[in-house]
């Protein structure tokens, strides 16, 4: 009864709020797609990012291929020959989760390739809708491309192709 009467009361005040402000939204994923630098910098990213997803299941390929001539030579080695071996194994693979780790982690070096190719583009959006929002009057702009948060949306009120021709862009 509780989460009815809070739930209740959010909805008349976001009604009364919406009653009297301007809303209007954009996409951002359509503006992204129009724009040519936008599209240089993802092909860049996704050519680096398989470029070294080759390399590192090269280096798996290696290991498994390590372990498969200890596991044929295992018999005819020595006890201290043996723990050596797997030894190189068990580092090379600590090696590669590493350099996984490096390329692909959360501060990793596509983290960071992307930040520098990408949040520039994204920055230079958000500062055009923000533009939009003041000269226009909106109380909020909504992003309708991170997935279907609104029911309904009325295409008058999408400023998307305003967001790409302040940024110099034509559709």
């Amino acid at each position: 009864m509780r989460k009815f009467v809070i739930i209740l009361t959010a909805l008349l005040v976001m009604a009364g709020v919406a009653y009297t402000q301007k809303y209007a939204f954009v996409d951002t994923e359509y503006i992204l797609n129009n724009i040519p630098s936008y599209k240089a910098a993802k092909d860049k990213l996704d050519d680096t990012s398989e470029e070294w997803q080759k390399e590192i299941e090269t280096k798996y390929s290696e290991i498994e291929q390590m372990y498969k001539d200890y596991q044929a030579e295992k018999v005819l080695l020595t006890d201290e020959m043996r723990k050596k071996r797997e030894d190189q194994i068990i580092n090379k693979e600590k090696e590669v989760k590493e350099l996984q780790k490096n390329y692909f982690g959360q501060e990793g070096s596509l983290y960071k390739k992307r930040q520098e190719l990408i949040k520039p583009i994204q920055d230079e959006i958000y500062k055009a809708v923000k533009d939009i929002a003041t000269e226009s009057g909106y109380a909020v702009i909504f992003d309708t491309s991170s997935g279907p948060t609104m029911l309904y949306t009325n295409p008058r009120y999408d400023v998307s192709d305003e967001v790409l021709e302040k940024l110099g862009y034509k559709n």
